[in-house]
């Protein structure tokens, strides 16, 4: 199983300057330490991951600092953009790096980020793959057809040509088995995570993942890579206090985020209008899920067991969520730790 750095910051207003300090640095560890990849997200208009509203920019601030890791979007929301521009984003990503770039497309699900294409919303599902598809085909140096500013139909390939013959793509889902079931049948990744879903849950949804991906030609086995909040320390009660008031606003903001969106056109709920102990239990409830079972937080003893128990329901790479409001000096010296824990598993593997 391996392991890569998520990056998903929480406030972006958050200093005035070195913003981008903890992702360079954490990706010059990641490069140097086998770590698998980094990945970056597309966020748009809310301080919840508005560190990254285009992850290609920041893709390629990582690729002109490191040499060997995969630099991966986690993710593309593509109804919001052509396919023209995303393969031409990534194909430039991919020259710069020497062939580690990696996508994982996302449908999106807040509605005020379709401000960009508003009427990309409706079918935003259906697009994804579609939007996926013609990415693969203009990587592979197809053309496709489009219509230009005085409504002629054009063949329009993209430059420059991207170094891998082709592009490493996964599905982003929120838990949806139809979206696990999608990413199967058109031999992608699946990028996942564990809000709203347990790792029961979970392990159902691979199944269904592994079954459409064994229904296609081949004996590629696919790839299910797990975004868990991270932070390892030397002992587990203190880590826990570390991280209690940091991890506790991160959910907070989330889920300020997610309550106030409107998902498939239903109403959202203002978290404002909730009565402050409620959301507080929502926020102690979750936090607690996350520390004891549902994230890689304590020390690496503790953490070792999840990562057994994620393998064993067919998590193929952990995707580490480091920047969840730490200090990043913090952040930084926590990595030796989640290095042991990577390097211990590997040891295992190797065994």
């Amino acid at each position: 199983m391996d392991f890569s750095l998520f990056y998903f910051a929480n406030d972006s207003r958050q200093g005035e300057t070195d913003r981008f300090r903890l992702l360079l640095e954490g990706a010059r560890f990641a490069d140097v330490n086998d770590f698998a990849a980094v990945w970056t997200p597309e966020r748009h208009f809310h301080p919840f991951g508005g560190l990254y509203p285009n992850p290609a920019v920041t893709s390629a601030a990582i690729a002109a600092v490191t040499s060997r890791v995969a630099i991966r979007a986690g993710s593309v929301v593509a109804p919001l953009h052509h396919p023209l521009r995303i393969a031409e984003e990534w194909a430039v990503v991919d020259n710069l790096s020497n062939g580690r770039a990696g996508v994982s497309f996302a449908s999106g699900w807040h509605a005020a980020d379709f401000v960009l294409r508003p009427e990309a919303y409706a079918d935003r599902r259906t697009r994804m793959v579609e939007y996926a598809e013609q990415v693969r085909a203009l990587w592979r140096g197809e053309a496709i057809t489009a219509t230009d500013g005085v409504g002629e139909s054009r063949q329009v390939r993209v430059f420059p040509p991207p170094v891998q013959a082709e592009l490493p793509i996964w599905l982003t889902s929120g838990g949806s088995a139809d979206t696990f079931r999608s990413a199967g049948e058109m031999g992608a990744g699946l990028l996942t995570h564990l809000l709203g879903q347990d790792l029961d849950d979970l392990a159902e949804k691979i199944a269904v993942y592994r079954s459409a991906v064994a229904a296609r030609p081949g004996d590629w086995p696919g790839h299910v890579a797990l975004m868990v909040h991270t932070y390892l320390g030397d002992d587990e009660e203190q880590t826990r206090d570390l991280v209690r008031p940091a991890l506790s606003d991160y959910i907070r903001s989330s889920l300020h985020l997610v309550l106030g969106s409107r998902l498939d056109g239903k109403r959202g709920l203002d978290p404002a209008k909730l009565p402050p102990e409620e959301l507080e239990f929502l926020v102690e409830r979750s936090f607690n899920r996350y520390f004891d079972d549902g994230g890689l937080l304590g020390t690496v003893d503790k953490a070792h067991r999840v990562a057994r128990r994620l393998r064993s329901i067919g998590v193929d790479e952990v995707a580490c969520l480091i920047d969840f409001g730490l200090p990043d000096k913090t952040v930084l010296a926590g990595l030796d730790h989640l290095n042991d824990l990577r390097a211990r598993v590997a040891a295992e593997h190797d065994a």
